[in-house]
């Protein structure tokens, strides 16, 4: 029985691992957004894509909610779930780049990988450390 609750918390630590690096990979990409590239260079590069620049705000807006929200556990399935097309549209961008990220202009590689991982968190829930298991 010891050895059962055992096992059950490292994969509620293991999973609460995920959430909190995926929550703070999001947060530092939507922060390098408004910080290092700023709204306008931001709105600016979506509309370079032929991208509406409100997407460029919408982008924003999920990387830093939706890391903050992965972060302190709250809804953290939806929140997962939510960030995937954000991921996917990433993956697009740099499609035409090849396959790895270190190549110029970044490739797929990393943004399909980090959409694979939101669909796993989503998976397996908020694990550990929460801010209220209620909205976990």
């Amino acid at each position: 029985m010891t050895t059962t609750l055992t096992t059950q918390a490292s994969h509620l630590h293991a999973t609460a691992l995920l959430r909190i690096s995926l929550g703070i990979m999001t947060l530092a990409h939507g922060l390098l957004k408004v910080f290092v590239f700023t709204l306008p260079g931001t709105v600016g590069y979506f509309e370079s894509l032929g991208l509406p620049g409100f997407l460029a705000y919408l982008t924003i807006a999920a990387e830093v909610g939706g890391g903050l929200a992965l972060l302190l556990g709250i809804y953290t399935r939806w929140v997962s779930l939510a960030l995937v097309p954000v991921l996917l549209g990433a993956a697009w961008v740099h499609i035409g780049n090849g396959w790895l990220f270190s190549n110029p202009g970044g490739g797929w590689e990393f943004p399909v990988f980090w959409a694979i991982a939101l669909v796993v968190q989503a998976g397996l829930g908020s694990g550990s450390l929460v801010v209220a298991r209620r909205f976990a």
